[in-house]
């Protein structure tokens, strides 16, 4: 058995199953609670440190030691994300040589839930001499770092959820809520859209789903086209062979739709289909999109709708293709 290894329990527990997640309830209550707290007394320090962050010329610089720094790379991670470009720096590798990356353009965010942590307070030291100003995420207000940062979030926790208030839980959780807070706050206030996340994150299902557009899945030839004047008879060779839209137009521009539904409903009422013109059987003013639209805004509009295919219209209201659910979902958009 290893030095730091605890032995396993070896009689049969007596724990009830009902003790063991109300155990696991308590941890989630107090987090929630803290939370709620953290919430309450958010104020004007919280504005303060967007505010210097969002007009600091440089990046965000996150450090702390333990937890802290786990909490802190996340930290730098979600604001890197998020465009606010940051990265972590461990404190002491930070006074060892790494102080290299750190301009005087650049804000930091120390988290410390003492404000007294020995390893981070020699790197606040060197920040302030190179003229860097900080944000504290801490637990004690009246700590040394809360007092020699420009900004101090309070980070306060009245226990943490390990039962011998000793393992940092409450109070990381407490941290990384606050990180996530300017990270999202920082982006609202940079008028940070969609699409710059998207070209952040142009890997895998996320980025195909933000950066798909219409245009790239939309079918543009061969279209099931009808002119108002065409009879029922011409729309379904259309709906048989395109999927189930035909798309009827007035000088090319889109004036309604049939579907496998109203051909449906129209033979509900009369067999004798053929000569009926598609006027009489279209939707009017139909659900459309554009090019540009994202593939994803689309896919949610069908299913909102409860449609399969969609008309897709240029600026000037000329029909310039179709989108089917199906094609959008096999992109990635979905």
């Amino acid at each position: 058995m290893g030095c730091c290894a605890w032995p396993r329990r070896t009689e049969e527990s007596t724990v009830t199953d009902d003790l063991i997640v109300e155990r696991g309830r308590r941890v989630l209550r107090l987090e929630h609670e803290a939370l709620a707290e953290t919430e309450r007394r958010l104020g004007a320090p919280f504005a303060a440190a967007v505010r210097l962050i969002a007009a600091s010329a440089g990046r965000v610089i996150v450090a702390g030691v333990g937890k802290s720094g786990l909490i802190g790379r996340k930290i730098a991670a979600t604001l890197t994300s998020t465009g606010t470009p940051a990265t972590f720096l461990h404190p002491v590798e930070g006074v060892h040589g790494d102080l290299g990356i750190v301009s005087s353009n650049d804000v930091a965010i120390l988290i410390s839930k003492s404000g007294n942590t020995e390893e981070l307070l020699p790197l606040l030291e060197q920040l302030k001499r190179l003229g860097v100003r900080t944000v504290a995420i801490t637990g004690d207000a009246s700590s040394t770092l809360a007092r020699h940062s420009e900004v101090s979030l309070d980070a306060s926790v009245r226990e943490e959820a390990c039962p011998h208030d000793l393992a940092p839980t409450t109070s990381t959780t407490v941290a990384l809520a606050l990180g996530d807070a300017l990270a999202v706050a920082l982006l609202q206030e940079k008028g940070f859209k969609r699409e710059d996340f998207a070209l952040l994150h142009p890997g895998g299902a996320l980025g195909r789903r933000l950066l798909t557009r219409v245009s790239d899945v939309m079918q543009s030839d061969d279209l099931p086209l009808l002119e108002s004047s065409a009879t029922m008879r011409e729309a379904v060779v259309h709906l048989a062979k395109r999927r189930g839209i035909a798309i009827v137009t007035e000088g090319g521009h889109l004036a309604g739709v049939v579907t496998t539904g109203d051909l449906t409903r129209l033979m509900e009422r009369t067999m004798d289909i053929w000569t009926v013109p598609v006027a009489d059987v279209m939707t009017r003013a139909p659900k459309a999109t554009t090019p540009d639209e994202l593939g994803s805004a689309v896919v949610y509009q069908m299913e909102q709708s409860g449609i399969m295919a969609m008309p897709v219209v240029d600026s000037t209201g000329t029909v310039a293709g179709v989108v089917h659910l199906h094609d959008l979902m096999r992109s990635g958009t979905a």
